[in-house]
């Protein structure tokens, strides 16, 4: 069993709180790290030791080459360690290995290497402005100490998309990962450590939300912070910065009820296929889950007798079993949750189609495995509809015209992502501009890339992660008005 002990200044500390707790593979209920649990004092002295290095220049004033080739070389060493952290964030979360293969650390890889390269291509702009002698033009600054918080269901990928974006921009940053799924953001410190990166600009304190992230919101050496999370977490943030002495820049990423629409001209077995990868992928713990199918009445009952039979064909497994496709949900606290939503949706008028409860017997009884698990006759007005479940559950509903079906998908306080599934271009572009969202896949889902703009609107977050967007969330925007003529233009009247 491996530990870790708090990571900060480039050194490995011991929490000063003398705490721990066990990192379990939910799969089989194994130990498989311990690690300490931070304190409010401890959190001070990371944000202190970022606060020093940003302060000190050490990082910020680096040459964008110099910046960036130090990014890549953390690039590098993950390359090297690619098994080793794809096992590490399997047994973490209980997802697969070939997701955490194909998906968790390549990703991880590429943000770096993405805003590496891209801080080097960002401009300033000259900006023409009225009258003869006014010269105005703007640049782009780091804000100072970052502090990330990363949820548990993509520790390591969501984690270093915000990270990369910071560090690339000239910030330092103070992680804090889900205490559930925290063992990969502490293995980032012994690879920064052999990437030579200058002590204080990457820290990471492992530990409880409420002591660890609490401090950097309230601490007056925090200038952003950026938050993957729920809904009710990223409301807390908010009230916290605006009581907070200083208000702090907010990035806020949040939960999701995305929609996939089927039109009734689409490509069938794509849609099926498609509309099971959507709630089924990393267990349906993904803030973009299309778990609400909105079905036309021709295409109803055929789509769902195909869907649920190859539901059944599923692997559902442990998480290092090569041929497993779904693992265990991430503890037990979180499949009592994922339960009771299943429950109230029968109360409430719901008809399991098929899956509806906890795999058991056998190696299931050792995890935390469920069902799959399909909900018909969902109408609007069902929690099971409106609400986040974040598990292997989709809600079915039919509709009888496109712009009902539009609607029914707008009909949320969310706004992550949405899906439209038709061979009809115009269809797709059409309903594509409808439809409230800051991310519409069309003919897919779910699909995400380094290189383009992610995150919600409406209750789902604020600002924007990846992309050249992602980039300059980390980035304070400076004007800068420069008067050049002969003599100076007297506003006063004033003699000269």
């Amino acid at each position: 069993m491996k530990k870790f002990k708090l990571f900060y200044g480039n050194q490995w500390m011991d929490s000063t709180g003398n705490k721990s707790f066990q990192a379990i593979n939910p799969c089989n209920g194994e130990v498989i790290a311990e690690l300490l649990s931070g304190t409010t004092e401890d959190t001070k002295a990371a944000i202190q030791a970022a606060r020093k290095a940003f302060d000190s220049g050490c990082w910020s004033d680096l040459d964008y080459d110099e910046r960036a080739a130090y990014l890549h070389k953390v690039a590098d060493i993950m390359e090297e360690r690619f098994e080793e952290l794809a096992k590490w964030e399997a047994m973490d979360t209980g997802k697969p290995i070939s997701e955490t293969r194909s998906i968790d650390i390549p990703l991880s890889i590429r943000a770096f290497r993405f805003h590496a390269d891209g801080i080097k291509s960002l401009k300033g702009q000259v900006i023409k402005v009225p009258g003869k002698h006014l010269f105005d033009y703007v640049t782009y600054e780091p804000f100072g100490v970052v502090g990330s918080i990363a949820p548990w269901n993509f520790p390591l990928h969501l984690l270093t998309r915000s990270i990369a974006a910071a560090l690339a921009a000239g910030n330092t940053v103070v992680c804090k990962a889900a205490e559930i799924t925290s063992v990969t953001t502490q293995i980032l410190g012994e690879i920064f450590l052999e990437a030579g990166i200058p002590a204080g600009v990457y820290n990471s304190i492992s530990g409880s939300g409420r002591i660890v992230g609490e401090e950097l919101l309230a601490n007056d050496s925090v200038d952003m912070v950026a938050l993957t999370g729920s809904e009710g977490v990223g409301r807390r943030f908010m009230t916290a910065s605006a009581e907070a002495k200083r208000i702090k820049k907010l990035s806020l990423e949040l939960g999701g009820k995305s929609a996939m629409i089927v039109d009734s001209n689409c490509d069938f077995n794509a849609a099926v296929n498609s509309a099971i990868q959507g709630f089924c992928t990393n267990q349906g713990e993904v803030c973009v889950s299309t778990s609400r199918l909105l079905l036309p009445n021709d295409l109803y009952e055929d789509f769902l007798i195909s869907m649920t039979e190859k539901i059944s064909r599923l692997r559902i497994g442990d998480c290092l079993d090569e041929k497993t496709q779904m693992g265990s949900l991430v503890s037990e606290k979180h499949l009592n949750s994922v339960q009771g939503f299943v429950d109230r949706a029968i109360t409430e008028g719901g008809k399991v189609r098929i899956g509806g409860k906890r795999l058991t017997g056998g190696d299931y009884d050792k995890g935390f495995y469920f069902q799959p698990t399909v909900i018909e006759n969902v109408t609007r007005d069902m929690e099971i509809f409106q609400e986040e479940v974040f598990g292997p559950v989709l809600a079915v509903t039919r509709y009888e015209t496109m712009d009902e079906a539009i609607e029914l998908a707008n009909d949320t306080r969310f706004g992550l992502g949405a899906a439209i599934m038709s061979e009809d271009i115009r269809t797709l572009y059409w309903v594509a501009e409808k439809l409230d969202a800051g991310t519409v896949w069309m003919n897919c889902v779910s699909k995400s890339n380094i290189e383009t703009p992610f995150g919600g609107n409406k209750n789902s977050g604020i600002g924007r992660e990846d992309g050249t967007e992602g980039l300059l969330e980390y980035l304070k925007t400076k004007n800068h008005i420069q008067y050049v003529g002969t003599p100076y233009e007297d506003f006063f009247g004033f003699d000269q």
